[in-house]
């Protein structure tokens, strides 16, 4: 079985596009992907998706960010402007059996869905390796003065000329209590070829739990300003603003190998036919599109619901009432954990999941639908029922659906586009 609820590594390379067609006049990333929510036995790792969805209702880094991305809304622009039923949801906790079984041997298996990649700060570049995240909206690195980060690398003000210091302060902070906070600046930034001036990051001078140690120094969001906890443009809009891409438009491709994000513009070595756009239903915060149908063995099983796209998220998430119904479509299915809303199915019966927005039905493979075996000849489906106070229908969709599509996220268009694999 193929990993699907994966941890995605960047490998960031400073490749060019020598193509004379406009679309691809960007720069080419390749990502590389490694599991991390099925074990190497092939059954469900149940504590590492217990921790991967604290942190897609808490933390606004690394992944997902959504509660803090709510508070940041509400201060930045007001919930009322969001979406029906948005609201602060308490902050979530990892069970204490989880927490304890942390401190043994589990890291590599609870490691979250990460998008990582060499990123240059300052004058002369300081290098570090970040996550990329396009559920979030802020870059922030490790300070030099961080004693206990335990970073590969920091970053140090006085040592570049471009940097400058801005008021305020920044943090950060996860439900199984991590936490981080720092100083803010104005930097030069580049990723690849793409270079921006006056980028506003954190340089984190205090770091918690998890965060220390981690694989990857820090973040960078390629979300709206609206979710910023910095409130200001992320790295992408700046790089729009400044002309430093020809085209306001970034892509994915991910995959088991050959996986791509791609910089001012689209590669169409990667997908075949065009790219079917779906305007944005809401200009705040978040790429978000309306008007969707989950589609269930060619039935609809859900429709007119909201679609979050963030490839910050592993995996997909409902309102847990139109996700128990989805599930009651499917024959043999059952509930595998309702704390989680997590459910199962017959593994040698796997459902047609797929998702529409009015044009096209884009279909879940199989294998990426099923992350793991529950036990009695069930497997676990990569679609939970929770409340992450981003609406009254609202479906947050991750990976497992990238993983399924060429998706391009569209600063010009204001819109997301799906199109077919080649």
């Amino acid at each position: 079985m193929s990993c699907k609820a994966s941890l995605l590594i960047v490998a960031l390379a400073l490749v060019a596009s020598a193509s004379p067609i406009t679309q691809e006049t960007g720069i080419r990333i390749p990502l590389a992907k490694r599991n991390s929510l099925t074990k190497a036995d092939g059954t469900f790792d149940r504590d590492a998706a217990i921790r991967q969805r604290v942190r897609v209702a808490n933390t606004h880094a690394e992944n997902s960010k959504h509660r803090q991305n709510l508070i940041n809304l509400n201060r930045n622009v007001g919930l009322e402007h969001f979406n029906e039923g948005a609201y602060i949801p308490p902050l979530a906790t990892v069970p204490a059996s989880v927490q304890a079984r942390q401190s043994e041997s589990l890291k590599d298996q609870e490691e979250n869905t990460e998008w990582t990649g060499t990123v240059s700060i300052g004058t002369p570049a300081q290098k570090f390796t970040i996550d990329f995240d396009t559920g979030s909206s802020d870059l922030w690195v490790p300070s030099s003065s961080c004693s206990g980060c335990k970073a590969s690398s920091s970053y140090k003000a006085s040592s570049s000329s471009s940097s400058k210091k801005k008021s305020g302060t920044f943090q950060i902070e996860y439900g199984d209590g991590s936490e981080a906070s720092g100083p803010i600046y104005a930097d030069t930034v580049s990723v690849a070829a793409v270079k921006v001036t006056g980028q506003t990051l954190s340089a984190v001078t205090s770091e918690s739990g998890d965060l220390v140690g981690d694989a990857a120094d820090g973040l960078l969001g390629m979300g709206f300003p609206a979710i910023s906890s910095l409130n200001a443009d992320p790295f992408f809009q700046t790089a729009v603003e400044q002309g430093a891409v020809s085209e306001g438009v970034f892509a994915f491709k991910l995959a088991s190998s050959g996986s791509e994000l791609y910089l001012g513009g689209t590669d169409s070595s990667l997908y075949s036919g065009s790219i079917e756009y779906h305007a944005l239903s809401s200009s705040v915060g978040y790429w978000q599109i309306g008007g969707a149908s989950a589609i269930v063995n060619g039935e609809t099983a859900a429709s007119g619901f909201q679609t979050i796209i963030d490839s910050g998220t592993t995996l997909m998430y409902g309102p847990p009432s139109a996700v128990k119904k989805l599930y009651g479509n499917i024959q043999g299915s059952k509930v595998y954990d309702s704390d989680e809303g997590l459910y199962s199915f017959p593994c040698d019966n796997a459902p047609s999941i797929a998702f529409s927005w009015g044009g096209k039905i884009w279909s879940i493979s199989a294998d990426d639908f099923n992350i793991g075996s529950a036990g009695s000849g069930q497997c676990v489906g990569a679609l939970g029922g929770q409340d992450l106070g981003l609406g009254t229908n609202v479906w947050l969709l991750g990976d497992t659906l990238m993983m399924n599509t060429y998706t391009a996220f569209s600063t010009n268009r204001n819109a997301v586009g799906f199109a077919e694999l080649s």
